[in-house]
């Protein structure tokens, strides 16, 4: 898997775990006395954001990023479901890329 749809993959996993967290684990925890919900969510959501700063660095190194393009990605991730904006870039990104290298 290129180091690109690895950062796509993350970063999908990363937004749904976020949303996993909010309507799922906290109602759990708030309204049904819960807790372990969000601790499980938490970790899971935790570890994916680590992943995806991981696969970030890797990416932006491999292909060179400017600073300012690594930047909006990590804000992005900040940024209450902004995973599923950058995925939208990444997508072009990598549709661009097959393009080219189907010689077209």
């Amino acid at each position: 898997m290129s180091a690109l749809r690895a950062l796509r993959l993350v970063a999908l996993l990363e937004g749904l775990s976020f949303l996993a967290l909010l309507l799922v684990a906290m109602p759990l925890k708030y309204a049904f006395g819960q807790p372990i919900a969000v601790r499980i969510a938490g970790s899971a959501h935790g570890l994916f954001f680590l992943l995806f700063i991981s696969a970030l660095y890797r990416v932006a190194v491999e292909r060179d990023w400017p600073r300012h393009r690594s930047l909006a990605a990590l804000v992005a991730s900040l940024v209450p479901c902004g995973t599923f904006l950058l995925d939208r870039a990444l997508k072009r990104e990598i549709a661009r890329e097959a393009q080219r290298a189907g010689g077209g």
